[in-house]
């Protein structure tokens, strides 16, 4: 039985007392932009005035896919193994940007076709070693896909328990763009040839190739386009799970920073179960991969900025931190026109 979710719409509550706090600002009215428009969307997550970000925490997903034998990736499957020894060696690009911002990581190995020795940073979950191959039958199970759903919120709530409220989820596994491009035209009907990509680094026969294989999958697996049955279908191991860890973060009223196209692939399955969860999100950046401003006009979601990335890993919740933090301390610590005894525009101020 598929785990259900309690999910309200955020409150509005304060949402009056906390446009005049930020109007009150020693600045011209809107000044700050969409620094102002944050402010009040975390104001409103979580019902205070004076909004925090508690423990911030990128989650990373890794699974293996098996559509990866129809040669849809540049990169050999044993990369998603090699890729999860790098994150916890702390190479790899997430881990710089993390740091550097002062966010903790968690890798979870939902489905990478390898094992793990015990590490802090890992937390094992995995569902099985790799999906399936798509073209050939379905991805996962429906046992399967409600197991990693489940193992996802179990892991946000854990790291919900130990005092964080802000959190993003990143992804690692090779062949994963070729189950978002899928996941993305069926729930959004948006055509195959403008969802995939060069994932990668395919080149133009690549690209075609892998649109070819795709094309061919979802006319022999025949479905319907219910999101669960999508999801257990193309989906991934680290998908499924992302979907879970979605739903529960949304459940227990945490800020949510979405990454780039398969970390929003994955909050597209979420949504079509839980309209109310895109409420809580935030999208960070916009992915270079192809489709990713497609899906994010879609979801009528405007991302922070668009610096043409698209590694995965969390790397665009990372980089981009610095912008949700600023929002937060220009509301909680910067000066009123009335504490700061600045005349008002009201008053011939500013």
């Amino acid at each position: 039985m598929i785990k259900t979710f309690n999910i309200k719409p955020i409150s509005t509550q304060k949402a009056n007392a906390l446009q005049e706090k930020i109007d009150s600002k020693t600045k011209p009215l809107g000044a700050l932009g969409r620094l102002e428009t944050l402010a009040l969307q975390i104001g409103c997550v979580q019902n205070t005035l004076s909004p925090t970000l508690e423990k911030p925490m990128i989650v990373i997903f890794a699974g293996d896919h098996g559509i990866t034998a129809e040669n849809v990736s540049p990169y050999p499957q044993a990369v998603t193994y090699q890729m999860v020894l790098n994150f916890l060696a702390g190479g790899a690009a997430i881990n710089v940007f993390a740091k550097h911002n002062q966010m903790s990581i968690k890798i979870v190995d939902a489905g990478v076709n390898d094992e793990f020795a015990a590490h802090p940073q890992l937390i094992q979950a995995k569902i099985g070693f790799g999906t399936k191959n798509f073209l050939c039958e379905a991805a996962m199970t429906e046992q399967e896909c409600q197991q990693a759903i489940q193992k996802g919120a179990e892991i946000v709530a854990q790291i919900h328990a130990h005092g964080c409220n802000t959190i993003g989820f990143g992804e690692m596994g090779i062949g994963n763009t070729s189950s978002a491009a899928v996941l993305m035209h069926l729930l959004t009907d948006i055509p195959l040839e403008n969802c995939v990509g060069s994932g990668t680094g395919l080149d133009k026969s690549g690209i075609q190739h892998k649109f070819n294989v795709l094309k061919k999958a979802i006319a022999q697996r025949n479905i319907s386009k219910a999101p669960l049955t999508v999801l257990s279908t193309f989906g991934g191991f680290e998908i499924a799970m992302m979907v879970g860890a979605y739903l529960q973060a949304a459940e227990l009223e945490m800020l949510i920073c979405v990454d780039g196209f398969i970390a929003t692939a994955a909050l597209l399955v979420a949504i079509k179960l839980y309209p109310d969860l895109l409420d809580y999100c935030i999208f960070t950046h916009q992915s270079q991969e192809k489709g990713h401003q497609l899906m994010l006009n879609a979801l009528t979601a405007q991302p922070l900025c668009n610096l043409e990335m698209r590694l995965g890993e969390g790397t665009g919740i990372a980089v981009t931190f610095p912008i949700i933090l600023a929002a937060v301390n220009f509301l909680n610590e910067m000066a009123s026109f009335e504490s700061a005894g600045v005349s008002s525009i009201e008053n011939g101020g500013v």
